[in-house]
This record gives structure tokens, sequence and C-alpha cells, in this order.
């Protein structure tokens, strides 16, 4: 599959079959990982693999109100994106821009390569964004000096969702200014 293929093609997906996730095909999404971009190649990034059920049914319970919450619980695997503060976006212990820190920048980056990276696979995939952080890194071991900022269940699908309607390139984009 081409790279513009895989990009539209792409879903999120919130039904796993019960089929587990290879130990090569999660070496591969941890590749993808690896090879993202980030601020001056930081590569801030940490990712606990989450396979125990228990620690799965644990987080899930973290995702009140978000359609994911079953996803999360009956995915094969589980990815927790994490990465250390003040590092992404600082020179001498100084943020450089005004933007602060550039972790979840560096982290959108690893994680969209990890989310086509899967698809190539054919793997499924959801980016979870919405759970209570705090109790999420005690429940992983998460040193505090690191920020957890996604979930990604990742198994085969049972079900692919069609593609949402999209706005059209005219509606986004402004040349020489707004």
């Amino acid at each position: 599959m081409d790279l513009m293929t895989g990009i539209r093609e792409r879903r999120s997906v919130r039904q796993f079959t019960p089929e587990p996730v290879s130990e090569s095909d999660l070496r591969t999404l941890l590749e993808a990982v690896r090879w993202a971009p980030s601020w001056a190649n930081t590569q801030v990034w940490e990712v606990v693999v989450v396979r125990d059920q228990e620690a799965k049914d644990r987080l899930s319970g973290l995702l009140a109100r978000n359609s994911a919450q079953k996803a999360t619980a009956s995915a094969p695997v589980v990815l927790a994106l994490a990465a250390k503060k003040k590092i992404s976006g600082f020179y001498n212990g100084a943020a450089t821009t005004d933007k602060g820190d550039w972790l979840m920048f560096d982290l959108g980056l690893a994680t969209q390569n990890l989310c086509l990276a899967a698809h190539s696979l054919g793997l499924g995939t959801v980016i979870v964004g919405f759970f209570e952080a705090g109790r999420a890194k005690e429940i992983l071991n998460i040193p505090e000096e690191y920020d957890i900022t996604v979930l990604v269940p990742v198994g085969h699908p049972a079900k692919t969702p069609r593609a949402p309607q999209r706005r059209e390139i005219e509606e986004f984009t402004h040349t020489n200014g707004f």
C-alpha cells in the first residue's frame, strides 16, 4: 500500500477480534515510533506495552464517557505513550518557544507513525486522549517526571468504520496569509 492510500484508509477502530498481535507486528509498530521525528532529535517518548487483562481493564475504567472504553479493554494490546517533561522544546532548562513543552507534538508524530504502520499491517488502532492520566500513570508505574499523553489500543479489526466527512482543500488553504 502506498503512503497516501494508507493515510486515506486508516480509521479509528473500536472493535477487535480476539486474535493476538504478533511479536513481529508489535516490533514493527515500535520501530515506527523509533523513527518518528522529534524536536532536536530528543526522542522523548517511552512506550508501555500493556497485554495484561487486569491492567487493560483498569485503564478502560479511566475512560468514562469515551467511545474507546470497550476497545481499551478488549484489544489484545494497548500501547501507552509517555514522555519526559521539559526536554523537548527546551534548551538549557528553558522553553525555547511560546509553546512551552513540545512533548505533545513529538508524541503526536510518534502516534501517527504507529497508527499508519499498524494499518499497513492490517491492524486497527484508536487514539485515546480522553482519560484520567494521573491514574493511568499510577497503574502503569510511570515516574512523576513523565506525562502520559495517549493510549492506543491495537488489534485485528472486527469492524472498520467508514470514512468520516473531510473538508475540501480549498476550505482550509490560504495563500500568502490567512
